[in-house]
């Protein structure tokens, strides 16, 4: 379990303690923002790589004890997440990498963004929560609440280096958008564009849940619709 540990403290400090900080001008400046990028991902590669490893490994220390109806719960949630994570990475966003200056003031709010302005974050986290709800161990919550950890707190950071970086501009697009899904729907700010999102991204989306389903018995050794019943 201390190998987990340190997995899950290296992500978090690696992720962050770069990202977030003056290092990453630092490294910039001296590397140039390619090589950044190239280094920055090899580092994530290596930290997410050694916490799989150090999950696998780890130790089977039961916090709460198993029911049917847990199963069900990444099987409600992941189809959610798995919209968001397609619809994220294919819909122009200001946060994405590379394009911190493609935010336009009149129009940023398309699709997937105008019910959070974080989806793959968010995405991410939908995944974490609901698989920690249906192992109930506790190397599975180290693990999967990294990630969730991972995942919200980078919400908050995008939100203030952005506020920094386009200043006005970015102000303008929170006040059309929200971090937690369908929080400025829920509060008349915004509305939902079903032709923004399209059938192709859900349909996608849907493709992507069959087929983690399928191949989940043969990747993970468990099999979810099995759990269930």
């Amino acid at each position: 379990m201390i190998q987990l540990l340190l997995a899950a403290a290296f992500l978090i400090a690696s992720h962050y303690g770069i990202s977030s900080t003056p290092l990453r001008r630092w490294l910039v400046d001296r590397l140039g923002e390619r090589a950044y990028l190239a280094l920055y991902s090899v580092i994530a590669l290596v930290a997410i790589v050694w916490l799989s490893i150090a999950y696998a490994r780890a130790p089977d220390v039961e916090l709460w004890p198993f029911a049917p109806w847990m199963a069900l719960v990444p099987l409600l949630l992941m189809p959610v997440a798995l919209i968001f994570l397609v619809a994220g990475v294919s819909t122009p966003n200001p946060t994405a990498v590379g394009t911190p200056d493609m935010l336009d003031p009149e129009d940023a709010a398309r699709g997937i963004l105008r019910i959070t302005r974080h989806p793959v974050m968010w995405a991410i986290a939908l995944f974490a929560f609901s698989h920690m709800v249906a192992n109930g161990d506790l190397a599975s919550l180290i693990f999967f609440g990294t990630l969730a950890a991972l995942a919200l707190i980078g919400t908050h950071l995008l939100d203030r280096k952005y506020a920094a970086r386009l200043g006005p501009d970015w102000q303008r697009f929170v006040s059309v958008t929200s971090n937690v899904p369908f929080g400025a729907i829920a509060a008349g700010r915004q509305r939902i564009v079903f032709e923004e999102i399209g059938w192709l991204r859900i349909g996608a989306a849907f493709a992507l849940y069959i087929a983690l389903l399928l191949l989940h018995p043969w990747l993970f050794g468990v099999s979810p619709m099995g759990a269930v019943g």
